[in-house]
C-alpha cells in the first residue's frame, strides 16, 4: 500500500506546478546525448507529451551535429570548425537541412505516436529565424547569426496544444538558408516568445565547479557569477555557447534558465514538477 501512497504524493508534489505552468510556454533545446540513445530519446519526447496533456505549451528546438558530421563523412566531405564553427560551403549546407529535416521527421513521427500533436518547422522554410552572414570568425560559409524570430508560426501551433518542433537553419536577406547555432536559436525563440523556462539538454550533469567531479555539481548561481566562471575558465568547451545561451534569455526577459543532463530518466519531469528539481538552474 505504501507504494501507492508514495505514487500519489508525487502527483500531489507536482500540483502546484502544474497550475503555475499550464498554458504557458516553455522552451527546451534538445541535443547531445539526449538524441543519440534510443531510450533516452523516447523518455525525452514522452516527457513533452506529459507536459502537452497537463496543459503546458512545450516548443522544442534540436540539433545534429553528430549526425550531420557523419553524412558529411559518408560523402567524402570532411567537417571543419572554426571557434566550434561548422565551416559549410553549399555542399555542406545542403547536407546539414538534409539531416536536420529527417531528424525532425522523426521526431514529429515519434511525439505524434505517442499521443500528442507536433509539427516540425524549419527555422528557414517557416520565416521563424532572420539570420546575417556570420563574420566574427572570418568567413566560415553559409553560418547566420540571427537578427530576429518571427513568432507568429509557432503561437499559431502552441494556441492550438500542438507542439512546435523546429530545426534551426534560418533565412538571410536574400533568402538564402544559413546554419544556425541551435543553442543561440534556442535563446533567441525563447525571448521572442516570452517563454517560463528554457531547458537545455545536454550529457553532462550541469555545471561542475571541478570537471569531472559531480559532487561540485552547482545546482544554482546568477548570470554574472557564470559570466565569472567562464572568464576563470571553470566553464569549458561545449558547455559555453549552452551557458551563454541561457544567459541570453535571462538577459531577454526569460526568468529562469536550466541546464538539465538529458541522460537521466524523465529528466524534464524531474525539473518541472519536483520541489527540488535537477541540474544547474541558472538565475538574474
Amino acid at each position: 500500500m505504501q507504494e501507492y501512497v508514495d505514487k500519489a504524493s508525487i502527483l500531489i508534489e507536482a500540483l502546484p506546478y502544474i497550475k503555475k505552468f499550464r498554458g504557458k510556454e516553455v522552451l527546451i533545446k534538445y541535443g547531445g546525448a539526449a538524441m543519440t540513445y534510443e531510450s533516452i530519446r523516447n523518455n525525452v519526447l514522452h516527457d513533452l507529451v506529459f507536459m502537452n496533456y497537463v496543459g503546458i505549451k512545450p516548443i522544442l528546438i534540436h540539433g545534429g551535429g553528430p549526425a550531420i558530421t557523419e553524412n558529411l563523412k559518408k560523402r567524402g566531405v570532411k567537417s571543419n570548425f572554426v571557434h566550434g564553427l561548422r565551416v559549410t560551403d553549399k555542399e555542406t549546407m545542403d547536407t546539414v537541412v538534409d539531416t536536420l529535416a529527417d531528424i525532425n521527421k522523426s521526431i514529429v513521427d515519434d511525439l505524434n505516436r505517442f499521443g500528442a500533436q507536433a509539427r516540425g518547422l524549419s527555422g528557414h522554410d517557416a520565416g521563424i529565424l532572420n539570420v546575417v552572414k556570420h563574420t566574427d570568425h572570418g568567413d566560415v560559409g553559409y553560418v547566420g547569426d540571427v537578427t530576429s524570430v518571427n513568432i507568429l508560426p509557432l503561437k499559431e501551433l502552441t494556441d492550438r496544444n500542438i507542439i512546435p518542433v523546429i530545426y534551426p537553419v534560418g533565412r538571410g536577406d536574400e533568402g538564402e538558408t544559413y546554419n544556425v547555432n541551435a543553442d543561440d536559436a534556442a535563446a533567441k525563440i525563447a525571448v521572442a516568445m516570452g517563454v517560463q523556462k528554457l531547458m537545455v539538454l545536454t550529457n553532462v550533469q550541469g555545471i561542475l565547479r571541478q570537471a569531472d567531479d559531480e559532487d561540485s555539481l552547482i545546482s544554482s548561481l546568477h548570470a554574472d557569477e557564470a559570466e565569472e566562471l567562464i572568464k576563470k575558465k571553470v566553464i569549458q568547451g561545449g558547455m559555453i555557447p549552452k551557458v551563454k545561451s541561457c544567459i541570453t534569455a535571462l538577459e531577454g526577459g526569460v526568468r529562469k534558465a536550466h541546464i538539465i543532463d538529458g541522460r537521466i530518466e524523465h529528466a524534464l519531469l524531474l525539473e518541472v514538477f519536483t520541489d527540488r528539481g535537477i541540474g544547474t538552474e541558472i538565475i538574474v
